[in-house]
C-alpha cells in the first residue's frame, strides 16, 4: 500500500467514525410522543377547564395561566411542567385560592388521584422504553481526566475545549450536550494533544529531573526602573502596590509548558503590628497585551523567614509574579509607573523580601516508567544512540517487541477495554486492530501504528458516550456512573474487578465503594467539582466588587472564601453530619485574612483553620459564607430576588417557574416606592408574581445584611457629595411561605434547619441530577420519597444520603 493510499484510508476511517459519532448525537436528542386523546386524561383536562377557567382565561388570566389553552400533551416539556404545577398546587390546597369558590375534598382528592395516575403512567412507560437519561457523553472535565487516567499524562486539556452550556444547574445534563462538526474537530484536537504528550513522555529521557535554584540577585534588578523585584540588602524586594505586573520574575519564564514545584524563602518587611503581609502568587505573560493572570496561591509573610512551597501549572513563556496582595495595606506610588531602588521603602509601607527561589519540573501522576508499563504492557523500551536536529550525538528511547503484531493486538485490546469502560469481544476490537496493522504493514513503525490504533479508539462514540441501555444498568455501566459521579473520571481497577464479578448491584458493596472512593485522593475532588455547579462557585469570577464601594476586597479574600466553603463541605461530608449543617453550623474554616475581613476573632494561620463560631455570630452555614454571598450579587449591590431565587432553587429545592409570558419584563408600577422592600411589596400585588415571590423573598430579605462582597452591614450605603455614607437601615425580617416569622438571618436559618426532610430531598435531587445527567421527573418522586424516608432513619447524614442515592433505582437505571 502506498503512503497516499494509507493517507486516503485514514481519512476514510475518520469520516466513518465521524458519521457514527453524528448518528449517536442525533439519537441522543430523540424524544418520544404519546397520543393526547387517551381516555385516561380527559377527566383531568376537563376538570381544570371547567373549574379554573373563570379566573384563568381571557387576555389577562390570573397568574399568567390560561386554562382554556391547556393541552394534555405531556410530551411537551412546557405542558408537562404546567401539569406538575397544577397538581402540586391543588394537592397543597393552594388552588383554588381562599377567596375563590371552595373545592370539595372528595373532588380535590379525585382530581389529584386521576392526574397522578395519568402522569405517572405516562412517564413510567417512556422511561421503560427509552430510559430517563438520553444519550450522554463526557463533559469537558470528564474527558480531560479520563484521558489523563488512560494515558498517564497530567497536562490540562479542558481549557482547550469549547465552553459547555449548563442547564438544570449542571453541565452533565444530557439533553443539552450537543455534538456538532466543530465539537468533533475539537475532540480530535484534544485526543491528539493527549497522545502527543503521552508519546513525548514515554520517549523522553530524564523528563522529571529539570530544576533550577536562583539567588535573590538572579531574580531581581538593581538601579533600573522596572516591574521586577528590587535587589536591596541581598533580597529581592517587592513593596505593597497596585502597580500592574509588579513582582514579576522573568527568570521563571517557562521554556516548556508543565507542572513546576515552586519554593522560595520569604519574610515580611515593615510588617503591620496586628498581622502579616498577605501575598499572592500568579502566573501569566506579565505584559499589558496579555493582562490576565491565573491564580497560583497565597501566603502570609511574617517577620521571621518562612519557606513557601506550591505546585503550579506554567504554560510556555509564562512567568511567575509574587507580590503583596492586600488592599488594606498602604500602597506605594512609583514615578512613571515603574519601581526603582529604594523608592518604595522610603514611603514607609509594608513589603516582602525573597532570599532565594527554586523551580523544579514535576509530574502529577505516573512516572515515565509507569506509563510505559500501563499503556504498553507487552512492549520493551531501550536506550539507543541517536542524533538531534543539529546532528549532535544524544541518547534516544526506542520500543521493541519480539512479536510486534501480537504486542500491538494486546496493547490495543487492553486500551480499548479501559477506554470503552466494559468488556469487549474480539470482533468488536478487530476493526481498530486492523486499522493499526495496516499502518504497521506500510511503515514498519510500531509506535506510529500503536498511535493510530489509540487514536481510532479515542475517536469512537463508545469512548465519548456512556454505554447505557433502558432498564437496569449492567455492572460495568454502574461502575462508570459511580466513578464519573464521585471522581469525574473512569473506573479504576477495583471497580472494573467488581464489575467483572457482577458485584456492583449489592448495596453493601456499593456502600463500601462510596467510602473507599471518597477516601481516595481522587475523592477529594468531589466537593469542589459538585459545589462548583450546585452552588455556582464556578461563577465566582464572573463579577468583581466595585473597588470604590468595597475597598477591602481582593483576590486573596476571594480565594480564601472558596477555601472556606470547600473545607466546610469536606469536613461535614467526612463526618457524615446532618444535612441541616448546610444552613446552620457552629464551625467553619478561615485563615487569618478571611477572619480579619469578616471582622471575627483572629486566626493565627494562613491555611484554612477549623474555627468554632460564637452563637451570636452572623456567620453560620453556607448561606453566610462569602463565596455564596458573592456569586449571588452583581459586584455593586444586592438583590433580595436574586439571592432568594438562588436559595430557593439550590438549598430549599423549591420549583420556581419562569415569569408568565403575560407579565412583561418591566416590573409593575412602583411609583412612590422608596426601598427594595417597598418595591417588592408593589410587585407582589400583581397576582402573576405573588406566588413565586412568596418563596423567593423570605431568604432574599434574610440575607440583606450582607453586602455584595460578603461583609456584614447594618445600613445600605448612599453616595453623598462624592462620599459613601450610611443610608437606610436594613430590615431583614419577614415570614416564610409557611407563615413563620423571623427577625434576622439567624432565625431564618433555624427555621430552615427545622425542616431536614426538605433539605435532604433537595440534596438528593441535586446529587441525582449531577450524577445521572437528567433532572428529576415526576415519576422519580416515589424513589425520592423513599430516599428521604431512609435518610431520616440514618439521621439525615450527608454521606448517608450519597449512599442512598447510589443505591437507588434512579441511579442504577438508565
Amino acid at each position: 500500500m502506498t503512503r497516499r493510499n494509507h493517507a486516503s484510508l485514514a481519512v476514510t476511517r475518520f469520516r466513518f467514525f465521524t458519521f457514527v459519532f453524528s448518528i449517536v448525537a442525533l439519537l441522543s436528542g430523540f424524544s418520544h410522543s404519546l397520543a393526547e386523546n387517551s381516555p385516561a386524561i380527559l377527566k383531568p383536562l376537563q376538570f381544570v377547564k371547567q373549574t379554573c377557567a373563570d379566573c384563568h382565561s381571557g387576555n389577562t388570566p390570573d397568574g399568567g395561566f390560561d386554562a382554556e389553552s391547556l393541552n394534555a400533551s405531556l410530551d411537551d416539556p412546557k405542558s408537562l411542567s404546567t401539569w406538575i404545577r397544577i397538581i402540586d398546587r391543588v394537592r397543597a390546597g393552594e388552588m383554588p385560592p381562599k377567596d375563590a369558590e371552595p373545592l370539595a375534598n372528595k373532588d380535590r382528592k379525585a382530581f389529584v388521584n386521576a392526574t397522578h395516575k395519568w402522569m405517572q403512567t405516562f412517564e413510567e412507560a417512556k422511561i421503560r422504553e427509552f430510559g430517563r437519561v438520553q444519550g450522554r457523553r463526557l463533559t469537558n472535565l470528564q474527558l480531560e481526566r479520563t484521558l489523563q487516567d488512560l494515558t498517564g499524562i497530567d497536562i490540562p486539556l479542558a481549557i482547550e475545549m469549547p465552553a459547555e452550556p449548563k442547564t438544570a444547574d449542571f453541565n452533565t445534563f444530557s439533553e443539552n450536550q450537543t455534538m456538532s462538526h466543530f465539537h468533533l474537530e475539537q475532540h480530535l484536537k484534544i485526543v491528539d494533544l493527549a497522545l502527543d504528550e503521552m508519546f513525548r513522555r514515554v520517549f523522553s529521557i530524564d523528563d522529571d529531573k529539570w530544576g533550577r535554584h536562583m539567588t535573590a540577585k538572579e531574580i531581581s534588578r538593581k538601579q533600573v526602573r522596572c516591574r521586577e523585584p528590587e535587589y536591596i540588602d541581598n533580597q529581592a524586594v517587592i513593596w505593597s502596590s497596585r502597580l500592574e505586573f509588579y513582582g514579576r520574575i522573568p527568570a521563571t519564564e517557562a521554556k516548556e509548558a508543565g507542572w513546576y514545584r515552586l519554593k522560595f524563602q520569604v519574610q515580611a518587611l515593615k510588617k503591620p503590628e496586628d498581622h502579616g503581609v498577605w501575598c499572592s502568587v500568579r502566573m501569566g505573560e506579565g505584559v499589558s497585551s496579555a493582562p490576565l493572570l491565573s491564580w497560583g496561591g497565597s501566603f502570609e509573610a511574617e517577620q521571621e523567614p518562612k519557606v513557601v512551597t506550591m505546585d503550579i501549572w506554567l504554560p510556555y513563556s509564562h512567568l511567575i509574579e509574587i507580590r503583596p496582595h492586600d488592599r488594606t495595606l498602604k500602597q506605594a506610588r512609583f514615578q512613571g509607573g515603574q519601581a526603582a531602588d529604594g523608592e518604595g521603602g522610603s514611603q514607609d509601607l509594608p513589603g516582602i523580601g525573597i532570599d532565594w527561589l527554586s523551580l523544579e519540573r514535576i509530574h502529577k501522576g505516573p512516572t515515565q516508567a509507569e506509563i510505559r508499563k500501563q499503556v504498553f504492557p507487552t512492549i520493551n523500551f531501550k536506550t539507543i544512540p541517536g542524533k538531534d536536529s543539529q546532528d549532535r550525538k544524544i541518547e534516544k528511547v526506542a520500543l521493541t517487541a519480539e512479536k510486534p503484531k501480537e504486542s500491538l493486538r494486546n496493547c490495543l485490546t487492553k486500551f480499548a477495554k479501559l477506554s470503552f469502560r466494559q468488556e469487549i469481544s474480539a470482533a468488536e476490537i478487530q476493526p481498530y486492530i486492523d486499522f493499526a496493522l495496516e499502518s504497521f504493514e506500510e511503515t514498519k513503525d510500531l509506535a506510529a501504528a500503536l498511535r493510530a490504533g489509540f487514536r481510532s479508539i479515542l475517536c469512537s462514540p463508545r469512548f465519548l458516550y456512556f454505554h447505557e441501555t433502558p432498564g437496569q444498568l449492567d455492572d460495568y455501566a454502574i461502575a462508570s456512573r459511580l466513578s464519573y459521579f464521585l471522581w469525574n473520571s473512569m473506573p479504576d481497577e477495583k471497580l472494573f474487578a467488581l464489575a467483572s464479578q457482577g458485584m456492583l448491584s449489592d448495596d453493601r458493596v456499593l456502600d463500601n465503594q462510596v467510602d473507599r472512593m471518597l477516601r481516595d485522593p481522587k475523592g477529594k475532588r468531589f466537593v469542589p467539582d459538585f459545589a462548583a455547579q450546585w452552588l455556582e462557585l464556578d461563577q465566582i469570577d464572573f463579577t468583581e466588587p466595585d473597588a470604590k464601594l468595597y475597598p477591602d476586597f481582593d483576590l486573596v479574600v476571594q480565594n480564601s472564601m472558596l477555601d472556606e466553603t470547600h473545607r466546610f463541605l469536606q469536613y461535614h461530608f467526612e463526618k457524615n453530619s446532618e444535612v441541616t449543617h448546610f444552613v446552620d453550623s457552629d464551625v467553619t474554616f478561615m485563615n487569618s485574612r478571611l477572619a480579619r475581613y469578616y471582622e471575627l476573632p483572629p486566626v493565627e494561620s494562613d491555611k484554612p483553620t477549623l474555627v468554632k463560631l460564637d452563637p451570636e455570630s452572623h456567620r453560620s452555614g453556607l448561606l453566610t459564607q462569602g463565596s455564596i454571598l458573592k456569586v449571588t450579587a452583581n459586584g455593586t449591590n444586592t438583590s433580595p430576588v436574586l439571592r432568594g431565587l438562588w436559595v430557593a432553587r439550590r438549598i430549599l429545592g423549591d420549583t420556581i417557574p419562569p415569569p408568565p409570558e403575560s407579565v412583561p419584563a418591566i416590573e409593575p408600577d412602583i411609583r412612590g416606592a422608596k426601598t427594595i422592600r417597598d418595591q417588592l411589596e408593589k410587585h407582589r400585588e400583581d397576582s402573576a408574581c405573588a406566588f413565586c415571590h412568596a418563596m423567593i423573598d423570605p431568604p432574599g430579605f434574610a440575607l440583606e445584611n450582607f453586602d455584595a462582597a460578603g461583609r456584614w452591614r447594618d445600613n445600605y450605603l448612599k453616595l453623598e457629595n462624592g462620599r459613601l455614607k450610611p443610608g437606610t437601615k436594613i430590615n431583614p425580617s419577614y415570614k416564610t411561605v409557611g407563615g413563620k416569622e423571623f427577625k434576622d438571618v439567624r432565625q431564618f436559618q433555624k427555621i430552615v434547619a427545622s425542616q431536614p426532610d426538605q433539605l435532604a430531598r433537595n440534596f438528593a435531587e441535586k446529587l441525582i441530577t449531577y450524577g445521572t445527567g437528567a433532572p428529576i421527573t415526576y415519576a422519580d418522586r416515589v424513589d425520592i420519597d423513599r430516599i428521604v424516608k431512609e435518610a431520616a432513619e440514618a439521621k439525615y447524614g450527608i454521606r448517608s444520603i450519597i449512599k442512598l442515592v447510589v443505591n437507588s433505582s434512579i441511579f442504577q437505571n438508565k
